[in-house]
């Protein structure tokens, strides 16, 4: 009976959230076709230059990856009964803890890709924490604490790349570069499409199968989407809740990590800008299904990558990615509130 109420619940009506994904897609259509010189073949090229080339296509699968790993994190967190809005700043400061930790000489190297996981990792588990432990024992609202803790964060991260931590030998705002031979190498060249990207899917596939296909899984998602029900039925609801949140944290370390150790190979100042935004993008249109999480990652790497190919082509002056970031954002919360409404009531 529980796992026919978790099925229908988080598999009901996927597609129709694809929506989201249409509206920004027609947007940044609408917007290329009234500024562009020549509106069909550029509308043609968007359609078709990331394939045209193995950088495009490379960076976009890449692109894709580090959606997953946050993706993930912003599902789980959904699944748990929070939601996360603190993406960014965890990304961030897993991603300076990694670059930090594998710059050090003092690390054997070949223990320093492991340390600077594990540090990852529990940089973004720390970094969810506090909104974890606030709603815990004093029954706050993670929606704002989580963005409040990312907004202190990133500051703070700002000053230390600033300053202590800059690489003094080259004018990027950023750490000292990642030891060439930990680099993760490109396997699509010239772009930075790595091995993350396949251990990403298989990721999504492993917290799919634990959540759909056990008992701890599915009593995991009744708890956060029927909290009373679970409580009444002896289930430890906060507990669940409290896990999911800093399971969410990891997550968004681990993109945090894959990013610097595979495609910025430093951390530089404002690498993780837009990819909290995508990856809770990602985790609501997919309805927080870990499997479907990996083919709406694809659908939004591809929009944007398209969109930064083509701005770039046509020399547009603004900023056209925060636009269809902000439109797929609206759309996905006005749908994520009507059920939640829906679902209340």
């Amino acid at each position: 009976m529980i796992a026919k109420y978790i099925k229908k619940r988080c598999f009901n009506s996927i597609f129709s959230s694809f929506i989201s994904c249409l509206v920004g897609l027609f947007i940044s259509l609408v917007i290329i076709l009234s500024l562009s010189e020549k509106p069909f073949e550029t509308l043609a090229d968007f359609f078709t230059g990331v394939f045209s080339s193995p950088y495009y296509l490379g960076a976009m699968l890449n692109t894709a990856s580090l959606f997953m790993w946050a993706g993930i994190g912003g599902a789980v967190a959904i699944l748990s009964g929070n939601l996360n809005l603190g993406g960014e700043g965890q990304i961030y400061f897993s991603g300076f803890a990694s670059a930090v930790i594998l710059s050090c000489d003092f690390i054997p190297l070949n223990i320093r890709v492991f340390v600077a996981l594990f540090t990852a990792c529990f940089c973004g588990a720390i970094s969810a924490l506090v909104p974890a432990l606030l709603k815990y024992f004093r029954g706050t609202s993670e929606l704002l604490t989580s963005f409040l803790v990312s907004a202190m964060t990133i500051p703070l991260i700002d000053s230390a790349i600033a300053g202590r931590f800059r690489d003094s030998g080259r004018n990027l705002l950023a750490t000292k570069p990642v030891p060439e031979t930990l680099q993760l190498k490109s396997i699509l060249e010239p772009s930075p499409l790595n091995i993350s990207f396949f251990l990403a899917i298989l990721f999504c596939c492993l917290i799919g199968v634990i959540l759909y296909r056990t008992s701890k899984g599915r009593r995991f998602l009744l708890c956060g989407s029927a909290p009373e029900f679970a409580y009444y039925a002896g289930f430890p609801v906060a507990k669940n809740s409290f896990l999911g949140m800093i399971f969410s944290g990891m997550c968004h370390g681990l993109s945090g990590f894959f990013a610097v150790l595979g495609t910025f190979y430093t951390c530089h100042s404002g690498f993780y800008v837009g990819m909290g935004w995508n990856a809770l993008s990602c985790a609501l249109i997919a309805r927080s299904n870990p499997f479907a999480v990996i083919p709406i990652s694809f659908l939004l790497s591809w929009i944007f990558t398209a969109v930064d190919r083509t701005s770039m082509i046509n020399g547009f002056t603004f900023d056209l990615e925060g636009l269809i970031q902000m439109a797929i954002l609206f759309f996905i919360s006005a749908s994520f509130i009507r059920r939640k409404n829906g679902t209340s009531s």
